[in-house]
């Protein structure tokens, strides 16, 4: 299941990149970097939603044209990162051009998700330049966000 780039850009309202994007960057020790990155696809979308729920925002990749978008087993799919860093590891060679761009969730989950579902792509969550993210639909990745929100805020610690 590897992904090829596909650098077509969605149309349609719901990707306007006016935004109101992340206050801050999160520092991101080497040492969490590093172990994320020996996870299997599995644990990765558990740590991406555990941590997107916990700073509430997500990230995606971007150049002038639009967004970048993969195709993985025939599928449209936009890729999301948990942090700007797993992101900025895909920018060399072809996608040299592209910059990480930050997602409020609240954004993500009003108006993202109903979009990508109209435009027919799918998601692929915390994809490796050399592995696969799980690829879902994005309401189904909008709901498991919601949970864990619910989740956190019942129970902060």
């Amino acid at each position: 299941g590897i992904m090829f780039v596909i650098s077509a850009s969605p149309c349609g309202g719901a990707f306007s990149l006016a935004e109101p994007w992340g206050p801050y960057e999160l520092q991101l020790s080497d040492t969490e970097r590093n172990a994320a990155l020996q996870l299997n696809a599995d644990y990765r979308y558990d740590h991406f939603i555990s941590k997107v729920a916990q700073h509430q925002q997500l990230w995606t990749l971007k150049d002038e044209k639009g967004l970048l978008l993969l195709e993985s087993e025939g599928d449209v799919c936009l890729p999301l990162w948990p942090h700007s860093s797993y992101a900025q590891d895909w920018v060399k060679d072809e996608l040299a051009s592209y910059v990480p761009q930050s997602i409020t969730l609240e954004v993500f989950l009003e108006r993202w998700a109903e979009g990508l579902e109209q435009d027919q792509i799918a998601v692929a969550v915390f994809p490796l330049p050399d592995a696969a993210g799980i690829v879902e639909e994005a309401s189904e990745l909008a709901e498991t966000l919601a949970d864990k929100l619910e989740q956190l805020e019942a129970d902060p610690e």
